[in-house]
């Protein structure tokens, strides 16, 4: 007897395979069987004829961690068909700390309500170790699947205390009890530990205006974090600060992996910078050098849309970027704003800042900044420059005049990155840069990227610029496989977390909305709507939690999701070296073969590679003969030159992983091209392929 049987929908499983019409069945909150007519008595029988079926969304970066302990449904998330969540990112986590320290980090530089805050604090449980934050977890109505992140802030807040983490960097007997908390939340099932640097990130309480506790590290601190993941080939999370290109380095180089584990480094954000219009291209160019010449292992993080943000006034993230507005963000009232703009000397700084030059996220540029509502109806719709221009004023004076007027009853928008759709699909595209950065949970009055997934299948249904197969893939089994989780993949014994859509429904475009949301004590919040009701369905575990875009009351009431902890687990850093050098491809470790034989016949079907690594096994034997036999030393520039045909067959012609310790010398590499060579000569080699090649496809059907 199944709990539920799903007939004739267009299942896309999350591996980027062709969808298929067949039949889903599940039991026990697990995928039973998928197949088509498939019989059998069931509890509920639905006909899902005309839609697609698929894994729920996973969400690599959210800021949930104190929503979910007052409502641990997430609704705004998987009303899209989020399934999954990874929480705890940019340092900001509840893993350790004081409640009263951690609700200053979170309470400003998330934009959380206040009276979401002082619900949390008023029943906030405290934990000893990581261990019983991760049991608390568990024991909360999750409707979603978490998969929290320990951050840093609140290691150096639990270790240093607030004062002392707000201001320096830790002593070495702090870095070796940091270094233990940290192991300890990823022995208890942490999937990573994030960092973060990006300069706008700032407290409020005591230390208002301060940046967040991770920011006052120096560089042995974040070695000391990363060299940790890199052991456990742990997921290492980090925001560069953008105003110093140098860290931006700093992060690339942890990321090297020559000769030494690949740290599975996740950085933000790819983005194409409205006033930086050839930047995104550095981040394609990061991945090939660090992830195909030095080992590494980096995924960019990209969002799947414009990055437009709402203000209030002078209360947005995008004052977070220099002095002045900084202390706007720090007055606790609008009467003290009034106090610093009656200040000429304030008025002074607040328009030198606006006009500093310099690297910024935020072009400052009046003629891109709109007004969505003001106490003035004549200015709603136009932008400050447009308004400047009929008060006969200078734009920035006109900024100044009306944020002081009308201090958070001025709200309007910008754009600040992914204006360009043709440079978005490019970054959506890449193998190496994941559509993330939704910030859910965070700036409930400033952004709404709740939908981020079904955008990204919006735009590659109306613009054909990917399958939709893969642009599946890319916020299902793509996602959850770099992050190690036991996620978005429809496969027999799977966690059935299933997402029915409405195809046609998805050409129509979702719109911002500004609720009052009931789960936040009323608080105004952004989120987003579709009109077309683009979701069908929404089942966790098998449940039925979202009908046609509504959430149901068992979500949040009944506990349905999980805490994710990671898939598989190395048992030391040898481990995690071997795993990573026998990986078969840069986007998967999974791996079916015992003999590195196989590994290396899987790596090298195509005939032309084949043909160049036979030229390259005659180069490096012919030049140590001719060397010896003539003893002229310059014969032995043929060796490299062996290695490096062998690397250009894998860039021409298959591009498979290719392991440097394997490219400059190893053994058993040597030993295998050698076997490769005479396997060829003796016409052995393409039946040698084709058992691999059945090994591999038995392997995948299994799992399948």
């Amino acid at each position: 007897m199944y709990d539920l049987l799903l007939r004739g929908g267009t299942v896309y499983d999350g591996s980027g395979a062709p969808g298929r019409r067949c039949d889903v069945a599940v039991s026990d909150g697990r995928i039973a069987a998928i197949g088509p007519s498939l019989e059998g008595p069931a509890r509920e029988i639905r006909d899902v004829s005309g839609l697609w079926l698929l894994p729920g969304f996973v969400d690599i970066h959210t800021h949930y961690d104190v929503e979910v302990e007052i409502a641990p449904g997430l609704a705004e998330s998987v009303r899209h068909g989020v399934t999954s969540v990874v929480m705890g990112n940019c340092s900001l986590s509840l893993t350790a700390g004081r409640a009263e320290d951690l609700a200053d980090v979170f309470l400003r530089v998330e934009s959380l309500p206040p009276v979401l805050v002082r619900r949390w604090l008023a029943q906030a449980v405290s934990w000893q170790t990581p261990a019983d934050y991760l049991a608390h977890l568990r024991g909360l109505n999750l409707g979603p699947n978490v998969a929290p992140l320990v951050g840093h802030s609140a290691l150096r807040v639990a270790v240093m205390g607030l004062e002392r983490a707000l201001s320096e960097p830790a002593s070495d007997a702090e870095l070796a009890t940091m270094r233990e908390l940290a192991a300890a939340a990823l022995d208890a099932g942490c999937i990573g530990i994030s960092v973060d640097m990006v300069h706008w990130h700032k407290v409020s309480g005591a230390f208002a205006g301060r940046s967040v506790p991770s920011h006052y590290a120096d560089r042995r601190e974040y070695r000391l974090l990363a060299e940790l993941c890199r052991e456990r080939d742990a997921v290492f999370q980090a925001t560069p600060n953008p105003q110093r290109p140098g860290s931006f380095l700093f992060l690339l180089g942890l990321g090297t992996g020559l000769f030494r584990p690949a740290l599975r480094l996740t950085v933000l954000s790819a983005m194409d910078m409205s006033d930086h219009p050839a930047l995104w291209r550095t981040f394609p160019l990061a991945t090939f050098v660090l992830n195909r010449l030095l080992g590494g292992n980096l995924r960019f993080q990209t969002l799947g849309e414009a990055f437009i943000i709402d203000a209030d006034g002078p209360l947005t993230p995008f004052f977070e970027e220099f002095a002045s507005g900084v202390e706007l963000n720090s007055a606790p009232d609008a009467r003290a704003r009034r106090g610093l703009w009656d200040e000429a000397n304030f008025r002074r700084r607040f328009r030198a800042d606006w006009l500093s030059g310099g690297l910024r996220t935020f072009h400052r540029d009046p003629a891109r900044m709109t007004v969505l509502d003001s106490p003035d109806a004549a200015h709603i719709g136009q932008s400050i420059a447009a308004i400047a221009h009929q008060r006969g004023e200078d734009s920035t004076d006109c900024l100044i005049a009306l944020l002081r007027e009308h201090d958070t009853a001025l709200r309007w928008r910008a754009c600040s990155a992914n204006e360009r759709p043709e440079i978005l699909r490019k970054l959506l595209a890449h193998p190496h840069i994941l559509p993330g950065f939704s910030d859910a949970g965070a700036h409930s009055r400033h952004l709404a990227y709740f939908d981020s997934a079904l955008n990204l299948l919006r735009d590659a249904l109306r613009s054909g610029f990917m399958p939709p197969e893969k642009a599946i893939a890319r916020v299902t089994g793509e996602a959850a496989r770099w992050f190690n989780l036991d996620a978005g993949r429809l496969r027999r014994s799977a966690r059935a977390d299933l997402l029915l859509l409405k195809p046609d429904a998805l050409l129509h475009a979702s719109r911002v909305a500004e609720i009052d949301d009931a789960h936040l004590s009323g608080a105004s919040r952004l989120v987003r709507r579709d009109d077309a009701n683009a979701v069908a369905a929404v089942y966790i575990a098998g449940q039925e939690v979202v009908r046609d875009g509504e959430p149901l009351p068992i979500l949040g009431r009944q506990g349905l999701g999980e805490v994710l902890t990671p898939q598989h687990v190395a048992a030391d850093r040898a481990a995690v070296l071997e795993r990573q050098r026998n990986r078969l491809d840069d986007d998967t470790l999974d791996n079916p073969f015992l003999d590195y034989w196989d590994i290396f016949v899987y790596k090298h079907q195509n005939r032309a590679n084949i043909a160049l690594h036979c030229l390259g096994v005659v180069l490096m034997h012919g030049s140590t003969v001719a060397a010896l036999l003539t003893w002229n030393a310059w014969f032995l520039l043929g060796i490299p030159l062996s290695q490096l045909t062998g690397l250009l067959g894998h860039l021409l012609y298959e591009r498979s992983h290719v392991d440097m310790r394997d490219l400059v010398f190893s053994w058993r590499a040597s030993r295998c091209l050698n076997r490769l060579f005479v396997s060829v000569l003796r016409g052995r080699y393409g039946s040698e392929v084709r058992r691999v090649r059945d090994a591999y496809a038995q392997y995948q059907a299994a799992r399948a």
